[in-house]
């Protein structure tokens, strides 16, 4: 029997114990993503990516795959759309697309974290293969403490009850830890002796830098602070969701957390700071604990800085999932707009797509996709092939649900004459796409699509490339440009940019995801992703509108180009008899 099909008589199963016949096909249920947002009054709801049906949400935390069932939990104020009362929410799901909501797995209860429940990451403890939390809490004293929770039920499919260890706190700060930059606790990985636990836990150090500390442990209960940080770095400041996971080079698959050696194995350390997510790419050295990078390329290096995401895509965290021998990355995609605005909507916040995330062939970079479970999603399509784009050419794509759709397009280049050059030390990919808009004539671009357009194009988020040149080198410039997305509402960022890396004499792709009111657009096969937010006044729902374009001066062709209209994911609570309910 086929993978697929198997997913889908377990869930039936499952479902059908807490009284719930299914979560697709021909069974009559009640949707919560149609009947929490009337079009007239939720224009910016998303159908497919991942958010409550109210109030505020922010860090992804604890994502796992067990026994059959992926959970997700993520920071969220029960309670209002803005910050605050931070617990840990929990959803579940049988494909990373559609959820069941549950009631929140921790809030702010006792002294060690009265202040929050703050984020933090699950590991899967052997022999018995038990999942366990270590999360932050906000002390009743104002102090950033590491906690422990375990579920309450194991034998409870969905593990909708956990409780906090009587050892809380684990790990507390103390002496030139300030206990103001001391959170968020990584995924735990052990040591090749099989005893020895390790997790490291963000920091800003004595001298503002940012640092990884590293705890070790027998018990998973006491914890012993490393001599010095796993890693640190003279660029930054304080190191938000740090994660710390291998990667095999030239892999086809992810690998679980534990994994230290082997043929290939290097590591990948990420920080969240600035309002991005920062990864570098090197060697663990268990034996003294420490990580040294990859040709030297550090965090905040003049011209290579290393992102998940050029948009706003930040506090991501991994997770390995056994299932489909894969590492998965979520990122939270936060508002663009005003508190008010998400105070009005009632919402704010929500993930971005799931994405496999693998080792590039190079072993410089890492490359990023949307998981293969969204094309479930995919409904009509449309296709076109060898359409050339002369000077000034605009198609629409027609035939398209263009508010909710997934459009794969690749663009082929003629010989390269007369290049932009642009100024040697022009090393940031977003001031030149700042200064370089969709609007700006080139040689070669801008082309790509526009998203999320009106038909007299008074709206538009223009994604698209550029070809130039520096120090006698060809540049791709991947931009995602939101400066006209809206005749109402201004966004935080209106431009964003990045460069790619792909080879000229091969085909340049872009596949876009677009969904209300975020647009998230992967460059050369998941080389460069670009998350953004829009809030379009005109170009919602029946009256949006995708179109491709060149507005450079050279004639570029599309070899070929698909879209897709896009099903919503379905979405279910629990009921008070814990039941859940796609009601």
């Amino acid at each position: 029997m086929e993978r697929s099909v198997i997913r889908v008589v377990l869930l039936h199963i499952i479902l059908t114990s807490y009284g719930v016949r299914s979560v697709r096909g021909s069974y009559k249920h009640r949707n919560i993503q149609e009947e929490e947002q009337p079009n007239q009054e939720q224009p910016y709801r998303t159908g497919f990516h991942f958010q409550p049906p109210k109030n505020w949400i922010n860090d992804p935390n604890g994502p796992m795959y067990y026994n059959g069932v992926y959970h997700l939990f993520y920071q969220y104020n029960p309670y209002a759309a803005i910050w605050g009362n931070i617990s840990w929410a929990h959803s579940v799901s049988y494909n990373l697309i559609d959820w069941i909501h549950l009631e929140p797995a921790m809030i702010p209860s006792e002294p060690y974290d009265i202040g929050g429940c703050w984020s933090g990451s699950v590991t899967i403890l052997p022999p018995e293969e038990n999942p366990v939390i270590l999360y932050t809490g906000d002390t009743f004293s104002g102090q950033q403490v590491q906690n422990l929770a375990t579920p309450k039920n194991l034998s409870d499919p969905f593990l909708v009850e956990w409780v906090k260890s009587p050892h809380n706190p684990l790990m507390v700060p103390y002496d030139d830890i300030d206990p103001n930059f001391f959170r968020d606790p990584t995924t735990a990985w052990r040591k090749s002796d099989n005893k020895t636990w390790c997790v490291i836990v963000g920091n800003q150090d004595s001298d503002g830098f940012g640092a990884a500390i590293l705890y070790t442990s027998d018990d998973f209960v006491s914890w012993r602070r490393s001599d010095k940080p796993l890693h640190f770095s003279g660029k930054t400041k304080m190191w938000e969701c740090p994660d710390f996971y291998p990667v095999i080079n030239g892999g086809k698959n992810g690998v679980d957390t534990s994994v230290i050696n082997g043929v290939g194995v290097m590591h990948v350390l990420k920080a969240s700071f600035n309002d991005h997510d920062y990864y570098v790419i090197g060697n663990y050295d268990e034996n003294r604990d420490g990580f040294s990078v990859l040709d030297d390329v550090d965090f905040m290096d003049d011209e290579v800085q290393l992102r998940y995401d050029y948009g706003v895509f930040y506090a991501s965290k991994t997770f390995y999932d056994e299932a489909k021998k894969r590492r998965v990355l979520w990122g939270w995609v936060m508002e663009a707009d005003s508190q008010s605005d998400d105070v009005g909507k009632g919402w704010s916040g929500l993930q971005s797509m799931p994405r496999s995330i693998l080792l590039d062939t190079n072993g410089k970079q890492l490359i990023q996709w949307p998981i293969e479970e969204v094309e479930e999603l995919r409904g009509k399509k449309v296709a076109l092939e060898n359409k050339e784009l002369t000077s000034g050419t605009l198609f629409e794509i027609s035939g398209l649900t263009a508010s909710q759709a997934d459009v794969e397009v690749s663009f082929r280049l003629p010989n390269l004459e007369g290049v932009d050059s642009i100024d040697e030390k022009s090393f940031d990919p977003q001031l030149l796409c700042r200064q370089m808009d969709a609007s700006v004539k080139g040689v070669f671009g801008p082309f790509g699509l526009l998203v999320l357009a009106s038909e007299d194009l008074t709206e538009k988020t223009a994604v698209f490339f550029r070809i130039l040149k520096r120090n006698e080198k060809y540049v791709v410039l991947m931009c995602s440009d939101q400066s006209r997305s809206s005749i109402k509402t201004h966004v935080k960022d209106a431009i964003f940019g990045s460069f790619l890396d792909v080879d000229l004499n091969q085909e340049i792709s872009l596949r876009t995801l677009i969904d209300h009111s975020i647009v998230e657009s992967f460059g050369g096969k998941g080389k460069s992703c670009i998350t953004a937010r829009v809030y379009p006044k005109l170009a919602v729902f029946e009256n949006s509108h995708v179109y491709a374009f060149n507005n450079g001066t050279t004639s570029v062709t599309i070899p070929r180009l698909s879209g897709w209209s896009m099903k919503k994911a379905q979405i279910a609570e629990l009921d008070k008899r814990r039941k859940p309910t796609f009601t």
